[in-house]
């Protein structure tokens, strides 16, 4: 399994919006990141910058790349920018995180 860290960039006032968007996340997004080789999937909120902290573990790097050409990850990027920062693809403004440090 191969961890992976990254941030992204939460509009102000627009925290209770992307909890609930979550909170109703799509079934068929969900069987798409399952079928991409995600598991034990997190995302956690510092309030006072407004970035987002995500944590995913996947099975393989190129299978979840493909992931993002899904048509249902499209839709869901689409419907996440009006409250996040995105690139011009609406895809979101995320930054890898380097690990320095793991304890099983």
């Amino acid at each position: 399994m191969i961890r992976k860290a990254f941030k992204m960039f939460l509009y102000p006032g627009m925290e209770e919006e992307y909890e609930k968007r979550h909170n109703m996340l799509w079934p068929e997004m969900k069987e798409m990141i399952h079928a991409h080789g995600g598991h034990n999937y997190s995302i956690y909120l510092d309030r006072e910058t407004h970035v987002l902290y995500g944590y995913i573990e996947i099975e393989d790097e190129t299978l979840w790349a493909a992931s993002a050409d899904t048509p249902v990850n499209r839709r869901w990027w689409d419907f996440m920018a009006d409250i996040m920062e995105t690139n011009e693809d609406n895809s979101p403004v995320c930054v890898d995180l380097t690990p320095v440090f793991q304890l099983d």
